[in-house]
């Protein structure tokens, strides 16, 4: 899954649970789903970060001290 895919998602997923118009149990799974979502875009984050660090190693296979933003 992509990170914008979900992304989406998870927003689609808050937003429902604001309005607090569902019924626990579906207030429950939606939630468990969201979770799981967090968790991909976490990981999806962390991956891309790891790249950007590869990416910016000088010829020496040193990592700049440069913010990511």
């Amino acid at each position: 899954m992509k990170f914008e895919e979900a992304l989406k998602k998870l927003e689609a997923i808050v937003n429902k649970l604001e309005r607090g118009d569902l019924a626990l149990e579906e207030s429950l799974k939606a939630f468990e789903e969201g979770v799981k979502l967090s968790r991909v875009c976490t990981r999806l984050l962390d991956d891309a970060e790891k790249k950007v660090e590869i990416l910016m190693k000088d010829k020496d296979g040193r990592v700049k001290a440069e913010p990511f933003e």
